[in-house]
């Protein structure tokens, strides 16, 4: 059994983890408010930009574009040069936020054998690395504190390589916040953007405003008025790379959100059992000191009683 100073030495070592979990807490409490915060005031713009990019391939449904799969070039019936982003984060002490985005990852990318990788995040990279997999070593990315010029970088980058045609589908894996408590892993193809999609989501808003029967051939006949400078498909160039920037922008404030919401979590769940061990400690504590007073009275005791034996002897 240990003693009472081997005790008060874990109390305290405990005492010292918990001010460092509860400090953790809130960092993270905050990052994810910040986080949160960041999306929400960006969230109208890209929005804004979706519908514009839908009322563009509603009037001409027939434009053919390099960045839609409507296009018509090779690239759509050769074997797909496919690349994966993937974001991780940068620190542990996230619970299994890393663990299920790593593994998710490795289970596509052992699957489909993509011939680019690239990985956001420290860990994400370190573990990959120490694998074997190829990584796209320029592409180097951290998750933490995101922002709007960090996502045009790498949009920059991944649009670059698809037009240079190094890759002809590109997917993103990464973890979207459901509530405080559940995140699941997504995979969401980033390019070529689905056409019939935009469409779909503008026929929805038009039913979604009353406009129930909306009369497709009427705004077939209405682009004699819908007029577009330079030309639909310059203008659809710039708005799609704005689109992907606000989408790679909204996955990383996904991930730097579900990795904060994780660590919250953990760090909770470790305040919660250093009190459950300072208790059971303290109980442990106290029988300890009981029962070293109790042998101090015992051994004075002992003691008198043997002083007067050898009084009575005399």
């Amino acid at each position: 059994m240990a003693n009472t100073r081997e005790i008060q030495n874990r109390i305290k070592s405990i005492k010292d983890t918990m001010k460092i979990t509860r400090a953790m807490y809130m960092m993270s409490s905050m990052k994810l408010r910040k986080a949160r915060q960041k999306l929400e005031n960006t969230e109208p713009y890209f929005y804004g930009l979706q519908e514009e990019i839908s009322n563009i391939l509603l009037h001409f449904p027939d434009m053919e574009h390099l960045y839609f799969d409507n296009r018509t070039d090779d690239r759509k019936e050769r074997v797909k040069r496919k690349g994966y982003i993937v974001v991780t984060g940068d620190k542990g002490m996230a619970g299994a936020y890393n663990h299920n985005i790593i593994k998710e990852a490795q289970n596509l990318v052992d699957k489909n054998r993509p011939d680019r990788l690239f990985v956001v995040g420290e860990l994400g990279r370190s573990f990959f690395r120490s694998q074997g997999y190829n990584l796209d070593e320029d592409f180097c990315f951290s998750t933490n504190n995101p922002s709007i010029h960090r996502a045009r970088v790498m949009t920059e980058y991944i649009v670059d390589l698809y037009k240079r045609e190094e890759i002809d589908e590109v997917y993103v894996i990464f973890t979207r916040m459901i509530n405080s408590m559940k995140a699941e892993v997504e995979i969401q193809q980033l390019l070529p953007l689905k056409t019939h999609q935009f469409i779909k989501q503008e026929l929805v808003e038009h039913a979604q405003m009353g406009e129930g029967n909306f009369d497709k051939e009427a705004a077939d006949r209405a682009d004699d008025w819908f007029l577009i400078y330079p030309s639909p498909k310059r203008v659809l160039e710039k708005l799609v790379y704005n689109y992907v920037t606000g989408f790679l922008y909204g996955v990383l404030i996904e991930g730097s959100a579900s990795e904060e919401s994780a660590r919250m979590t953990a760090m909770q769940s470790a305040t919660d059992n250093a009190q459950e061990m300072l208790k059971a400690l303290s109980v442990e504590y106290n029988r300890v000191r009981q029962a070293a007073i109790t042998q101090e009275i015992t051994e004075v005791i002992g003691g008198a009683k043997a002083l007067k034996k050898k009084k009575q002897v005399r």
